[in-house]
């Protein structure tokens, strides 16, 4: 008999899921028969052991704390996220065990404080999406994503005591994506515009106002603070556009840098060839390679 890391994995499906949401409209997707569970979680045992032994006998990882680690931790979800990006599945894989591996390390060390360990880690997850999915093991009706996301803000606001529905945004995220994560989470309770068109209108509006602040044709000093706050008032109004014609702005500038990064390397790795310093090089000198970069 297959041994479960999560009582949902089986008891909770037989039992709990109506009849009716196995006509959820989507089509299930399964992993390849080439990944047995058993193979999985011999993986994971494998894992599990090798962190133990690692904080028990070398010197480094018995050393670590949650602190140490936290920065580290950062470093390979940013890596992560550049595979991610880059469409590096092999690369994804990799960063992947990395970022397990800070798990089970963050889980040992509190398993080491009698706080808590990896059993109790995996197991609150599940119990999170067990009552944060009633249409799955209950009897809620959710016919498509946005009643989803609607269900799961609102059980998370009961769950954690949250006074406002931002309560659960970070105070640390970077701001794009923190302006990413407070339009969903207002829009999950149903504060949001009807139409796209309201949406563009309305970073037409903000444009205006930024202008008015940062008039390009008058050359007099500008009132910095005033000017900011625009300037974030019109980001903003971009990035709720984004989201509503799905578009995925942390992606979408993040590309942009790659291409610029890209397209700047060309620059100075064909100027260097052809003998040139790019300092002493002419704004219009260097416009021909980035041309010439921006066909290929």
């Amino acid at each position: 008999m297959p041994v479960y890391l999560c009582k949902s994995s089986y008891l909770y499906t037989k039992q709990y899921i109506p009849q009716s949401s196995f006509l959820f409209p989507y089509i299930m997707k399964k992993p390849s028969q080439k990944y047995s569970r058993e193979k999985q979680l011999q993986a994971f045992d494998r894992l599990l052991t090798i962190m133990d032994e690692l904080r028990e006998q070398c010197p480094w990882d018995m050393k670590q704390t949650m602190d140490s680690l936290r920065h580290l931790t950062i470093e390979e979800t940013y890596e992560l996220s550049d595979a991610i990006i880059e469409n590096d599945r092999e690369e994804i894989k990799k960063e992947l065990g990395d970022l397990m591996l800070h798990l089970v390390f963050y889980a040992r060390i509190g398993s080491e404080a009698g706080d808590f360990d990896i059993s109790e880690v995996v197991n609150s997850v599940c119990e999170k999406l067990i009552v944060r999915h009633p249409h799955i093991y209950g009897d809620v009706d959710a016919k498509d994503e946005h009643a989803v996301k609607q269900n799961w803000e609102k059980i998370k606001l009961k769950e954690k005591g949250n006074n406002s529905v931002l309560g659960g945004v970070p105070e640390s995220l970077p701001a794009l994506v923190k302006a990413m994560r407070i339009q969903e989470k207002a829009k999950g309770v149903g504060f949001d515009w009807e139409k796209k068109e309201q949406v563009w209108e309305k970073v037409e509006e903000e444009m205006n106002e930024f202008k008015s602040e940062f008039n390009i044709t008058i050359d007099t000093p500008i009132d910095q603070d005033a000017a900011q706050n625009e300037f974030g008032d019109l980001i903003f109004s971009l990035i709720n556009y984004a989201r509503f014609v799905g578009i995925n702005p942390e992606n979408a500038l993040e590309r942009t840098n790659k291409k610029f990064i890209k397209r700047f390397r060309y620059l100075e790795d064909q100027s260097h060839k052809d003998g040139k310093k790019i300092a002493d090089m002419s704004l219009e000198e260097m416009d021909l390679y980035w041309e010439k970069a921006k066909s290929l």
